[in-house]
């Protein structure tokens, strides 16, 4: 199915960020592509001659092994606005959740086999040789369907990934929950970005501006929380009806749900916990949250909140912070339980994705425009940032979702300071 590029409104998120996010568009054939925003320039070509080059993420720092699943699902109460003939709204998404694997096995995709495929055959009109990088034959840290491990009901977060971004992004962040004993959704919001369906890639529609791509994205948000409520009942919502790995839905703890996502995702997941009680926690990964594009511009949660920036926002320089940027300080007050604003000075806006940990495993061999790559990601140490976020993450979800307390939510460990600092 082909599509032509969406549109978003020139505002969102500030013209420097666009830029930002265009230069991972250069690395990774996403947002620029799709969603025809104005793209760094950047040049990459294998090193050396030979094949593409391969990586690998980032290992979990958890003890659970992860088994994962992918489902389709319809809303039937719902009419997709942007898709063809009015259908209704469809999604894809997997669950991941600890698991107890079988030796020989292989480990799931990195990648679906069409998202895998489109990231390899267009990089080279995005400045990187085509075929530069393997993203064909990366795998996660998962095996597919693998057997659940009986632990008794587990804390459930459903993440979000930004504008233009497959739900696969995030997923060194996602592998690292799951490790350590929660269970993770990923949501792909269709027609935002491009998402393989099993009759075809569906890619971005036309003409969809910001206040309503956030809205839908709410109700997407909304809907997978009604599915999960339905498989901890016995229901299988999956459009292909494949089976579910045995106990787990009695893994699913429906009254310990968070939430967190990046870009549009993290504004999402923020309007989420404003407007649905079932959620408890929610963070968002520098997501811009204009008040323009909010629901209501004034309604309030008492909801935990953890914000997390990284770098300067917009054209002005200033940091990304809760004090600097007006949209999240307009926003930081209607947040009216526990909150805090973790900043990373040296990351920018797509440090808090794979492509820092891709990039950085693929250095070595691939010529990359190492100004692009810096636009993109920052100057932040990629493993020292992952290990922040991974951190924060889940001490905040502990904290909230198991009632552990985390020392770290108060005050960075020394070993961190030179990478994140919380805003007082």
């Amino acid at each position: 199915m082909t599509r032509t590029p969406l549109q978003i409104d020139p505002h969102y998120p500030h013209p420097r960020r666009r830029a930002l996010v265009a230069a991972v568009a250069a690395a990774v054939m996403i947002i620029a592509a799709v969603i025809g925003l104005p793209r760094a320039v950047a040049h990459s070509s294998p090193a050396g001659p030979g094949g593409p080059v391969p990586f690998a993420l980032p290992a979990p720092t958890g003890p659970e092994q992860i088994g994962t699943l992918e489902m389709q699902l319809v809303d039937r109460a719902r009419t997709d606005p942007w898709a063809e003939n009015g259908g209704l709204r469809e999604l894809m998404i997997n669950i991941w959740y600890p698991a107890r694997h079988r030796a020989g096995l292989p480990a799931t995709p990195y990648l679906t086999p069409r998202i895998a495929s489109w990231f390899n055959q267009t990089t080279g009109e995005l400045g990187i040789a085509k075929d530069a990088v393997d993203f064909s034959g990366a795998v996660s840290h998962a095996q597919t369907r693998a057997a659940v491990v009986d632990h008794g009901p587990r804390p459930v977060l459903i993440y979000s990934p930004g504008g233009g971004l497959p739900r696969a992004i995030g997923t060194t962040l996602v592998e690292d929950l799951v490790s350590h004993g929660f269970i993770v959704v990923t949501v792909d919001s269709t027609y935002q970005a491009p998402v393989e369906f099993p009759d075809g890639l569906r890619m971005p529609a036309h003409g969809v501006d910001m206040k309503q791509a956030l809205a839908e994205r709410v109700r997407d948000l909304r809907f997978m929380i009604d599915q999960l409520g339905r498989i901890r009942t016995g229901a299988n919502p999956d459009v292909q009806q494949r089976d579910l790995p045995a106990g787990l839905a009695a893994q699913l703890d429906l009254d310990r749900i968070g939430v967190f996502g990046h870009s549009i995702g993290g504004f999402a997941s923020a309007e989420l916990i404003r407007t649905d009680h079932r959620v408890r926690a929610g963070a968002n990964l520098d997501g811009s949250m204009g008040e323009k594009y909010r629901s209501d511009p004034t309604a309030t949660t008492t909801t935990p909140f953890l914000l997390v920036g990284a770098g300067n926002d917009g054209d002005s320089g200033r940091r990304h912070t809760y004090r600097e940027a007006p949209d999240w300080s307009g926003y930081w007050k209607l947040m009216r339980g526990w909150k805090r604003n973790l900043y990373l000075p040296d990351g920018e806006h797509l440090s808090f994705t794979d492509l820092p940990s891709v990039l950085a495993a693929v250095a070595d061999d691939v010529d990359l425009d190492r100004q692009a790559v810096r636009d993109a990601v920052g100057t932040v140490d990629p493993s020292r940032s992952l290990t922040v976020q991974r951190d924060y993450l889940r001490a905040f979800f502990r904290a909230h979702l198991t009632g552990s307390t985390e020392p770290i939510l108060d005050r960075v460990p020394v070993d961190l300071t030179a990478t994140a600092e919380l805003i007082p």
